[in-house]
């Protein structure tokens, strides 16, 4: 049986290449180790970048690379990423200069399925409700919700200087690219094309003057949180959960996210609180990380209606209990921004 050697490892690495790069993954500096042992191969890759979709392409590539070579019983590549750093918004000029936007609130979470959008969408209108002016931006390329949830739909209009127009409802002033491609239609973006879709959402659409701008981000931790970081200085983020104890693992990310990005902590929300999830994790996780708990919002019928009516419960039914919790949030949320420059960011323990 033929020998596997670390050179005839690294001469198959060699064909990998990294897609936004365009450089094999062996001339970029990308390995960092490789061990064999009769023939089980272990390869760890370590990118000179934060997390980003191409690494699990390299991952696959290296894989099925080394397994091709004779004498190879079994591959393990672990792949491993930076972390994210942005630079101090004073380095880089803000995507918002010279447009009349107070704050920018991101929407976060560490995972998909916690409500973010609807939350997203109801502190707007709970903020519009209080008589502020509010915009809402859908930076979730990839799963944009924010038209449905709005009730609107239909091209976006830009006026005589190329400026993109706002689509309004109750309101609140929306951006998001649903309004740009056809519904169903999947968006399979690198992360540069994501960052310039975000630039020009904040750079070329028509804001006016805004009290808030708030951000509804995608699940995780990725390059939508990155570019947002790098575009704009963020007044701060909300956290949405769900009651388990298990969201804590969640939660973490988000928050470290959040410590990486210098982007100050203004609390956590407990969305979907009840009998079917539980009570009482979002305040328990808040208190585990030394940061404001901005409230419950409890799983009733009335948030998912007015979500596929497009009409958000703090507007279509606003004497109720589902929306005073909401403005209970938006209050939340004004109490944290006052206390925000004596606000600490929380460190894991």
């Amino acid at each position: 049986m033929t020998e596997v050697t670390e050179q005839s490892i690294r001469e198959a690495l060699s064909k990998v290449q990294d897609p936004d790069q365009g450089k094999d993954i062996v001339s970029l500096g990308f390995i960092q180790n490789i061990a064999n042992c009769g023939g089980s191969v272990k390869v760890t890759i370590q990118l000179n970048t934060a997390p980003r979709p191409a690494g699990d392409e390299i991952r696959r590539q290296a894989h099925t690379a080394i397994a091709g070579l004779e004498g190879v019983q079994s591959v393990n590549v672990e792949l491993k990423a930076l972390a994210p750093e942005a630079a101090p918004p004073q380095e880089n000029p803000s995507a918002l200069e010279g447009k009349p936007v107070k704050h920018v609130i991101a929407v976060t979470s560490g995972k998909g399925g916690v409500g973010k959008s609807t939350c997203a969408v109801n502190l707007a209108a709970a903020l519009t409700q209080s008589g502020h002016k509010v915009g809402l931006l859908d930076a979730d390329i990839y799963g944009p919700n924010i038209p449905v949830m709005m009730g609107l739909s239909g091209r976006l209009q830009t006026q005589g200087d190329n400026k993109i127009l706002a689509k309004e409802s109750h309101g609140i002033k929306t951006i998001s690219i649903g309004y740009l491609v056809e519904d169903g239609t999947p968006i399979m973006w690198r992360g540069p094309m994501l960052h310039k879709a975000l630039e020009q959402f904040f750079k070329d659409v028509e804001w006016g003057e805004l009290d808030f701008l708030i951000v509804d981000m995608p699940p995780g931790t990725g390059d939508a949180q990155i570019s947002l970081a790098q575009l704009v200085p963020l007044s701060g983020a909300v956290v949405v959960t769900m009651p388990q104890e298990v969201s804590l693992t969640d939660v973490r990310r988000a928050i470290g996210m959040c410590q990486q990005v210098k982007c100050p902590v203004l609390g956590i929300v407990e969305n979907m609180s009840g009998d079917i999830f539980g009570y009482g994790g979002g305040e328990k996780t808040a208190e585990h990380y030394s940061v404001p708990f901005l409230g419950s919002i409890p799983l009733t019928p009335s948030v998912r209606e007015g979500g596929d009516a497009g009409v958000p419960v703090v507007i279509a039914d606003p004497d109720g209990e589902t929306a005073h919790h909401f403005l209970e949030l938006a209050e939340n949320v004004l109490a944290a921004l006052e206390k925000r420059k004596s606000l600490e960011l929380p460190v894991l323990q």
